[in-house]
């Protein structure tokens, strides 16, 4: 299970609907949803 840092949470929650993503950069995220409140969570993961 993914997870990430909810700002309006503030707190480390399991990302709902997560779907791996790439930044202008070439690097590597995590985009999806707080399971918690539902505001949107983005986690960067690197150059893997």
């Amino acid at each position: 299970m993914a997870e990430g840092r909810c700002m309006k949470c503030k707190m480390q929650v399991e990302i709902k609907d997560a779907k791996e993503v790439t930044m202008k950069n070439g690097m590597k995220a995590l985009k999806g949803k707080c399971g918690k409140c539902g505001t949107s969570v983005f986690r960067i993961l690197g150059k893997k």
